[in-house]
């Protein structure tokens, strides 16, 4: 009889099989799916951000023939681009369209109401967009170009006028009757000021108010003069919009009069602003008017604006631009930004930004000399006269104010007494200069996550060491899920409670904060040395692994008698006044909702995070390890220190680097509990502003595709890399960790 041996045969369900390769399939596909979330975050990132350091663009849109170019003294654009106008030195105001099919169509011609010979001419700041004519009687008249916007048919239809902001009344600005031979004004609605020099050279600076009877309505304007002391000749005239300001320029030097209240008009400065071997040419004020810009004939173009110094508030020269050498160059101003341009009489144009230091385009645009220049009140095109023609250039300039520099760089704004990093987006005011430099919130970011992980990093290792090592499993077992469960609490609450309970509190109890952050170590460790003493049949009636209840009522104990002797302590080592004492002895400012509030609040939010994954790397290091040290002979401290936490060290550092990660990118609890004043101030008793937090606080009231806009997502972008970054270092040292520690 034959007997055949049978093999054991293994066989795999197929089902089983193909479950398997759908969970391989959908882990490597999620796993795809988040690195091309991740890229195309970056992306998006990118592309709304690359707008804001394009080069700027001229072109030349449109061209009009004119048959006599020298006759005119002012030109300008509406709004919209469509319709240029010219102001003839007879006072006439001519109309062309200078887009759509009917480019170079003359629209309409209007007469100004001019009661005597036009001598001058002059222009008001460029957003109040008015002009003036200068008499042979010793008069002014104030004249606006303006449109009219009806929709016959469906059809917008611009219908040029004049108006006259005075009603057609002329100022009479010198009661002698002599001729305006130059002059500068400045207008409101309740006020008008007009600095003119004479023909028998007398500078007078006159003061229009307007009075309205309340019971007829009739509009009356009284009027106040004062002759103004300059020596010299006068060869160029500006005054400030708001009146305050009225500079003079007589060859090389600049006389700076405080123009703010007509009887006490005082000469504040004298500038001789000329550089070595050259010659002042031209003056103009910037948007806002806070800045002088002046252009010598060696081709440099300079800012000045006061600076307070010790003999008060002076015109100080502040950086210089290159402008077009061998060229007589004219300066003008955008309405509202701190742009300017330069124009020459070789028919170059040059575009620069003041605050950033930047020159964003140099060009030629004609080739004769340009006689006229003046910017749209959008800055996205200007009007030119030059060669006998008027031409329309368009001009792609969206974020001037944008830099690198600007943005990393300490920078000198107006106002300030010197270079400093600033974050100020928005005011109220339309002559306000926004501010974006990042370094401030990336401070910000920095010191928040610090001063957080300095209080989370030790408590948290602290306990999940002690919970993973030393605890008992049984007490583990409640513990560590309730540490946790910590971690779903929404920051939103910590953040509420940080700003409206935990401020107020520190703010009032001061004293007893800082006698817990000293007393509670000193306290644990007498505890600790106390319950050595006592004697060994007590001591073993505690379960092992279980003694960290018994510092609970050590703790509680503490914290009570630090908060009962609160007052004391106040009155013992900061006169009864702890805000008073820092301010006063120390220098130090105090807000109530500080980086002390933000490191306790984020610091509880950061604690679950690490602590759940170290104590996981802790407790998941192999026993036989501590056993054979052990047995060894080595003590649980030696072993601890020896062999657990160099071979759980790189769970350890991921921890830490998860928990820095998650303090960098919180966004409740420090827009909660912080002042969100974005300063540079290393102090525990100021606050700070972040990205995460500027971020939630601006995007909601940025403009779409403003550069406030894009910055905001430049921020995002700031933020993105610095997680990024520490992720990648975390990664990098956990490997290289664990190969340091995989034999042991």
């Amino acid at each position: 009889m034959t007997s055949s041996a049978h093999k054991p045969s293994f066989t795999t369900d197929r089902s089983r099989l193909i479950k398997d390769r759908l969970a391989q399939f959908g882990i490597s596909a999620g796993g795809v799916m988040v690195l091309v979330a991740l890229l195309l975050i970056f992306f998006y990132l990118l592309y709304v951000v690359q707008p804001i350091f394009e080069s700027v663009r001229v072109e030349k849109r449109a061209e009009v023939e004119l048959t006599d170019a020298t006759k005119y003294v002012g030109i300008g654009v509406e709004e919209q681009t469509e319709v240029a106008y010219l102001l003839s030195k007879d006072g006439v105001v001519d109309f062309y369209q200078v887009s759509g099919n009917t480019v170079g169509q003359h629209l309409e011609q209007v007469q100004t109401t001019l009661d005597g010979q036009v001598t001058s001419f002059a222009q008001s700041a460029p957003h109040v967009g008015l002009y003036a004519y200068g008499l042979d009687n010793g008069q002014v008249q104030l004249v606006k170009p303006s449109f009219l916007v009806t929709f016959p048919n469906n059809k917008r239809l611009l219908t040029p006028t004049v108006r006259y902001p005075l009603d057609a009344q002329q100022l009479v600005v010198d009661e002698q009757s002599k001729a305006i031979a130059k002059f500068t004004f400045a207008h409101t609605d309740e006020k008008t000021s007009v600095v003119a020099l004479t023909a028998d050279k007398r500078v007078l600076f006159s003061a229009f108010f307007k009075e309205e009877n309340m019971f007829t309505g009739e509009v009356e304007w009284l009027s106040e003069r004062v002759e103004l002391e300059v020596d010299g000749r006068v060869d160029e005239l500006l005054i400030s919009p708001d009146s305050s300001r009225t500079f003079v320029r007589s060859a090389n030097q600049i006389y700076i009069f405080d123009t703010r209240d007509v009887t006490e008009i005082e000469q504040i400065q004298v500038l001789a602003a000329n550089e070595e071997n050259a010659n002042l040419t031209a003056m103009n004020l910037l948007a806002g008017a806070n800045s002088l810009m002046l252009a010598n004939d060696n081709g440099e173009v300079s800012q000045w604006f006061e600076v307070n110094t010790s003999e008060g508030r002076l015109f100080t020269k502040i950086r210089a631009f290159e402008g077009t050498k061998k060229s007589t160059m004219s300066l003008h101003s955008e309405y509202y930004r701190r742009s300017f341009f330069t124009t020459t009489n070789q028919g170059d144009l040059g575009v620069f930004y003041t605050t950033s230091e930047a020159t964003l385009w140099k060009g030629k645009i004609s080739e004769g000399a340009i006689a006229k220049f003046a910017i749209s009140p959008r800055a996205n095109a200007a009007v030119v006269l030059a060669d006998d023609k008027l031409m329309l250039i368009d001009i792609h300039n969206e974020h001037p104010e944008v830099t690198w520099s600007a943005l990393w760089q300490e920078v000198w704004y107006e106002g300030y007494p010197e270079p400093d990093y600033v974050w100020q987006s928005t005011s109220a005011s339309d002559d306000f200069e926004s501010k974006f430099s990042l370094v401030p919130i990336s401070f910000g970011t920095i010191k928040a996550a610090m001063y957080a992980m300095l209080f989370a990093v030790p408590i948290a290792l602290a306990a999940a060491i002690y919970t993973a090592y030393f605890m008992s499993s049984e007490l583990r077992r409640v513990v560590k899920p309730t540490v946790e469960i910590m971690e779903a609490l929404p920051t939103v609450i910590l953040g509420f409670l940080a700003g409206l309970w935990l401020a107020p509190l520190i703010e009032e109890h001061l004293p007893a904060i800082i006698a817990i952050l000293l007393l509670l170590p000193l306290g644990i460790l007498v505890a600790a040395l106390a319950w050595t003493k006592l004697p060994e049949n007590f001591r073993h009636s505690v379960p092992e692994g279980s003694h960290a209840i018994l510092l609970i009522p050590v703790v509680l104990f503490i914290g009570w008698i630090s908060f009962s002797m609160s007052e004391v302590l106040e009155l013992w080592f900061f006169d009864g006044n702890v805000r008073k004492y820092l301010t006063n002895e120390l220098g130090l400012t105090f807000d109530q909702r500080n980086s002390l509030v933000v490191g306790i609040a984020m610091g509880f939010a950061v604690i679950p995070t690490i602590f759940s994954i170290a104590e996981d790397a802790v407790f998941s290091v192999p026993k036989h390890l501590s056993n054979g040290s052990l047995a060894l002979g080595a003590t649980q401290w030696q072993t601890l220190v020896r062999v657990v936490l160099l071979t759980a060290s790189p769970g350890i550092f991921s921890a830490v680097m998860m928990g820095l990660g998650r303090a960098v990118g919180e966004t409740m609890i420090v827009l909660m509990a912080t002042g969100n004043t974005p300063i540079m101030d290393w102090s525990i008793f100021q606050g700070m502003r972040t990205l995460a937090a500027n971020i939630a606080v601006e995007m909601p009231e940025s403009e779409v595709g403003s550069s406030h806009y894009r910055i905001l997502f430049l921020a995002a972008f700031v933020l993105f890399l610095f997680t990024f970054i520490f992720n990648t270092v975390a990664e990098f040292v956990r490997q290289q960790l664990r190969e340091k520690y995989s034999s042991m």
